[in-house]
C-alpha cells in the first residue's frame, strides 16, 4: 500500500479535530447531491449514493443534513447543479497525481488548481498522463485493537476481498470494484467495526520521497485538499509516517 494511504488516515483523524471538519461536511454534500442527481435517490437501487450516504454516516453528519442533499440531487429542493471534471499531472520528485472535483464553473477550478500546483512544484499534464498507473479498488480500513487478524482475514477473503495487510496500527482490507459492497456487507453482518470503507485509486508502483521533495510534495496536498471544488487527491507518493505525522500537524 502506498505511502498516500497512510497519509489519507492522518488526514481522516485530523479531520475529526479541527475546521477541516467544515470541508469534509461540503465534500460529503456535494457528493450525495451528485450521487442522487446521476442514479437517483433510492440507494439500494444506487451504489454511488448508498456509498456516500454512509460516508456521511461515518462523519456524523445530521440526518436532516443528508436529506437536503440527496433531494437537491433529484430535484424536490433547488440548489447548485455541479459538474465533474479530473485532472492528472505530476508533484515534485515526478510524484503523479489524480485530482476529482465537483465544480460550478470549470474554468474557474482548473485555473486555480493550475495555480496550486505550479506553486508548489508540480503541473498538469494532458488527460491519460498518469492514469494509468492507478486501479480502482475498494479499501477498507480497520483499527488492528478491535479485531482478531485470523478472523478478518477469514472474513473478509471468503467473501472475496484480494488482500488484508496490516499497516502500522491498522488493518487495510482491498477489495476489486465488483466485490466492494459484498466484503463490506460481510464484515458489517459479523460486526466487524472500521473506521473507513470507499472505493478509491490505488497505484501500482510508488516513489520514494524525503527530505525537501517529501515536505514539497506534502504542502502540496494541503493546498490541494483544503481546495472547496476538490472532492479526492490520489497520489502515488512513499514518504515515511513521522514526516506525514509532522506535516499534518504544522
Amino acid at each position: 500500500m502506498s505511502g498516500h494511504s497512510k497519509w489519507a488516515t492522518i488526514k481522516r483523524k485530523k479531520e475529526k479535530t479541527d475546521a477541516s471538519r467544515g470541508r469534509m461536511f461540503t465534500r460529503l454534500i456535494k457528493e450525495l447531491t451528485v450521487a442522487a442527481r446521476e442514479g437517483g435517490g433510492d440507494p439500494e437501487g444506487n451504489p454511488r449514493l448508498r456509498s456516500a450516504i454512509q460516508a456521511a454516516k461515518a462523519a456524523n453528519m445530521p440526518a436532516a443534513n443528508i436529506e437536503k442533499a440527496i433531494k437537491r440531487g433529484t430535484g424536490e429542493l433547488p440548489g447548485v447543479s455541479y459538474e465533474q471534471a479530473s485532472y492528472e499531472g505530476y508533484g515534485p520528485g515526478g510524484v503523479a497525481l489524480l485530482i476529482e472535483t465537483l465544480t460550478d464553473n470549470k474554468n474557474r477550478t482548473v485555473s486555480e488548481i493550475r495555480h496550486i500546483m505550479t506553486r508548489h512544484g508540480g503541473n498538469i499534464g494532458e488527460v491519460g498522463c498518469v492514469g494509468w498507473m492507478f486501479e480502482k479498488k475498494g479499501l477498507i480500513v480497520l483499527n488492528k485493537g478491535k479485531i482478531s487478524e485470523d478472523i478478518l482475514i477469514e472474513v473478509a477473503l471468503d467473501a472475496g476481498a484480494l488482500d488484508v495487510r496490516l499497516e502500522g496500527d491498522t488493518y487495510e482490507v482491498t477489495t476489486t470494484f465488483a466485490d466492494y459492497d459484498k466484503v463490506k456487507k460481510a464484515l458489517d453482518e459479523k460486526k466487524i467495526p472500521f473506521e473507513s470503507a470507499e472505493m478509491t485509486m490505488i497505484p501500482q508502483t510508488t516513489i520514494k520521497l524525503d527530505g525537501k521533495d517529501a515536505e514539497q510534495m506534502l504542502r502540496l496536498m494541503e493546498a490541494l485538499e483544503e481546495h472547496d471544488d476538490v472532492q479526492k487527491v490520489y497520489a502515488n507518493f512513499d514518504i515515511a509516517v513521522e514526516v506525514m505525522e509532522k506535516m499534518s500537524v504544522q
